[in-house]
Parts: C-alpha cells; structure tokens; sequence
C-alpha cells in the first residue's frame, strides 16, 4: 500500500488539474518554460548570426588580399573593387552612394587638401621633418628625418598622385641617410618612419623603401638588447648608444616603450 501511494503521489505532478487546482505552481511552470525556450532560441540566433559574421568576414579577407595584389602589380584598382563587401542584393544602392554626386565632391576636396599641403611643403620645406605654415621655414625637429615626407608616402600612393609620390621616392633613395649623430626616440621613429616605409613598400613593392626600412630598424635593434627585454626609450642612430631620456633618471618610460 505503501509503494502504491507513493506512485500515485508522483503521477500527480504530471496531471493538469493537479495544477489548475494550484495556480501558483501553473504560472511558475509557464514562466521556467518561457525562460527556457527564450535561453534557447536566443543561444540558437547568436550562433547563427557569428556563423553569418564570420563567413562574411573571410569573403572580406580574401576580397582585401586580391585587392592588394591587384595594387602591388598596377595602381589603376577601380573604385567599384575599392567598396566594402556587400550582397548582390544592394549593388544598386552602394553603385547610387559611389557615383553620389556629394561622395565625389569630398573625395575632390580631400584631395585638394592633401595637394595644397604637400605643394607648400614641397616649395617651404623639401625633405625637412616639418613645415613652419606661419614663417613658411623647413625645421628639422626629428632630426632631419624627413618626418612629413615619409609620413605622407602612403597617402600619395593611395590617392594616385603619381607625380608627387615619384619625386618622395627620388628624396627617400637618393638623400634619406639615417648615419646621424641623433638622439631618435625609439617609439616615434618605429611608427613614423619604420613604419611609414614599410606601408609605402606593401602597397607599392618598391624594395627601396624595404631596404630604408631595414637599415633604420637594424639602428633601433640595441635598443631592446635590456636584461628585463623592456627597450630604452632613446638610441643614437650613429653610433647605437642607447639611453633613457634625463627626467626618467634609469628607468623606461613605458607610455613610449608599451603602447
């Protein structure tokens, strides 16, 4: 009699008027059954949407990767293969934003701009690191690295100023020489000019600017020979003598070295 009721008294969980008798139990069976089918179908939508992202991401990649062996071999890339991946569905919609007559008018005063720039440049400053707008004078305050110049190499190969980017190449391979008795920071020149040049090199396949590349980083290289692997925050390019600036007494500034 015993096991008997105690079977009965499990069943009863599964009869409806056991809980239509109970509406407190009902409506916290029905909000756990709501919690849990919303728990799932929202772990079902996020998978699907990051398998959607992914997919989306590697037509991406491999779309940027033909681009840029399409720029190596000829600067004429079309503007339609320069656009974000889209679906066939909004073609027409992203062919009416690229031929948006406004879309053109910035992209021209854009590139006014960046002309008006470098032609002063080139007539107040040529191969010095900075133009004075005011006194129209060429300062060397990177030590004569030619800061702007090589700053600038990137953007003129992008915007196909062919011209302008012909003459910095001139300067880069015929008048860059980084044997100087200088004091360079080891931050500023890795991301200016290291990295300046080796942008210029990918997208244009120039080895001069690859090989500029190597001989300012072979001059920064005993910067990081530290016990702690932490690089000194300033080197000589002359004659490799590696140091920390003054107002940091022996210690590395991290602000520079880290970031």
């Amino acid at each position: 009699m015993g096991r008997s009721r105690s079977s009965s008294s499990r069943w009863r969980y599964i009869n409806p008027a056991y809980y239509l008798k109970r509406p407190k139990r009902l409506a916290f069976i029905f909000i756990a059954f709501v919690c849990a089918t919303l728990l799932v179908w929202d772990r079902h939508t996020l998978v699907a949407e990051h398998k959607e992202d992914v997919a989306k991401l590697n037509e991406e990649l491999t779309r940027l990767q033909n681009l840029l062996d399409e720029l190596k071999n000829d600067k004429g890339v079309s503007l339609e293969k320069m656009k974000p991946y889209s679906k066939s569905s909004d073609v027409t919609q992203k062919r009416d934003v690229l031929d948006d007559p406004v879309n053109i008018q910035r992209r021209e005063k854009v590139k006014d701009a960046m002309i008006h720039a470098w032609s002063s440049y080139e007539k107040y400053a040529w191969g010095h690191d900075e133009l004075q707008p005011q006194t129209k004078n060429g300062v060397d305050s990177f030590g004569g690295l030619g800061a702007t110049l090589i700053d600038s190499l990137d953007t003129l190969y992008i915007m196909g100023l062919d011209e302008q980017f012909q003459r910095a190449r001139e300067w880069v391979a015929n008048s860059l020489d980084f044997n100087k008795d200088y004091d360079a920071s080891v931050f500023e020149t890795t991301i200016r000019v290291v990295g300046g040049l080796l942008s210029t090199y990918d997208l244009s396949g120039d080895e001069v600017f690859l090989e500029k590349a190597k001989d300012i980083a072979d001059r920064l290289l005993p910067a990081w020979d530290t016990a702690s692997g932490i690089p000194f925050n300033v080197i000589n390019l002359a004659n490799g003598n590696p140091h920390n600036p003054g107002w940091t007494g022996v210690s590395s500034d991290l602000g520079g070295c880290a970031t």
